[in-house]
């Protein structure tokens, strides 16, 4: 049987449908190409994030290393630990103490010899007022001495003369009693002024010997002063030798605190290739830390696109490896610049060579990216990613 003739109707209602189904692509296209222009999109960006190498900055014996590859670390945890001896720091700080003792005692002893100086020279100012006053007490006594010799001379030759004159009685017994009786006076005036004579002459005998005395303890007390003011030159010459002792003490104590390596942030622990036993060399790497504190995503863009993105600006972050998971992040810069391929230089002059190119390719600009709120578990640099820019 021949089959029945399409009707104009139905061949008309397919050409209908064609032209709506060619009309809505050509929309769709250019609705997409529209919003393509106003959120740009592309998927070469990949994941970045600060990173340090971790080195040591002292030479020893790594002692401990809790850390592992590829783990993560919490700020102020222990990155590892080295073995370092501290006799010969010790030993420099016991010097300085001791050296400091020393100050401290030969100050002592130059105080004590001012104090004895001083004292000395008081015994000696003490010492010569006692010799004058000794000396004065000894000429008055020789005075009275001299005076109460007189007296017993008048007195014994008034008895002389007048004795013989009683047998005659030409005095009288009570005269010659009276004489008898001055002449015993003057006699004990005399012997009395002798012995304060001697007594004086002792004083000062005594008084010239604390004179000497005192001299000698003075210019003892003199010598131990200047010995000690030696000292303390000595002391002062040590001394200078100070602050270089203390920048070695104060260097080891640093190379001390440097033998216990703590994490600076929260990290990832990477590029790890040693282990507890190992001889740590100053300015040797350990490893590597990558700081989780802060991601990035760098997305290279078509120049045409940087007109719709700017500082700033929202952008929906994919990873390639959690497409399921949207992160946002914040544009933080616009790269200005990237290497020129056919930027050569001659003699100072841009050597720009003749090409005839049909399909011209657009240069891309590096657009730093900042993830709010990342997920450390879920990023790692170097990762692919795609940006949309809103």
């Amino acid at each position: 049987m021949e089959a029945a003739p399409e009707s104009p109707t139905r061949k008309w209602l397919g050409r209908c449908v064609g032209i709506a189904t060619v009309a809505a692509a050509a929309v769709l296209l250019v609705l997409v190409i529209e919003e393509t222009g106003r959120h740009p999109r592309t998927d070469d960006a990949n994941v970045r994030a600060n990173f340090i190498e971790i080195v040591a900055e002292v030479s020893g014996r790594l002692v401990e290393l809790p850390v592992k590859d590829n783990a993560l670390v919490k700020k102020g945890d222990l990155l590892f630990a080295i073995h370092q001896a501290l006799s010969d720091q010790a030993s420099l700080e016991q010097q300085i103490i001791d050296e400091r003792r020393k100050i401290a005692a030969q100050n002592s002893a130059v105080e004590a010899a001012r104090a004895t100086l001083a004292q000395s020279t008081t015994g000696i100012r003490t010492a010569v007022s006692s010799v004058d006053v000794t000396k004065a007490t000894v000429s008055r006594a020789l005075a009275a001495a001299t005076a109460a010799r007189a007296q017993l001379s008048l007195a014994t030759n008034n008895l002389n003369r007048i004795e013989p004159l009683l047998e005659k009685q030409y005095v009288t017994v009570e005269q010659v009693d009276t004489a008898r009786t001055a002449l015993r006076v003057a006699q004990g005036n005399y012997d009395e002024s002798q012995a304060a004579l001697a007594q004086a002459q002792a004083q000062q005998a005594q008084a010239e010997f604390r004179r000497r005395e005192a001299d000698s303890q003075t210019a003892e007390s003199q010598a131990k002063l200047d010995q000690s003011v030696h000292a303390i030159d000595r002391i002062e010459t040590l001394m200078s030798e100070r602050p270089a002792k203390a920048a070695k003490v104060d260097s080891a104590r640093l190379d001390l605190e440097r033998c216990r390596v703590l994490a600076p942030f929260d990290a990832y622990v990477t590029n790890m290739n040693i282990s507890e036993g190992a001889y740590a060399h100053p300015g040797g790497a350990m490893f590597t830390l990558v700081d989780t504190r802060t991601w990035w995503v760098v997305a290279n863009y078509r120049e045409a696109e940087l007109k719709s993105i700017h500082r700033g600006g929202h952008v929906d972050v994919y990873l390639m490896e959690h497409p399921e998971h949207k992160f946002s992040g914040v544009v933080e810069s616009i790269g200005y610049a990237v290497f020129p391929e056919d930027g050569k230089v001659s003699s100072g002059l841009p050597d720009i060579e003749r090409t005839l190119n049909w399909v011209h390719l657009s240069s891309r600009f590096p657009v730093r990216v900042r993830v709010e709120h990342p997920d450390p578990s879920l990023f790692r640099i170097g990762a692919s990613a795609v940006t949309v820019a809103r």
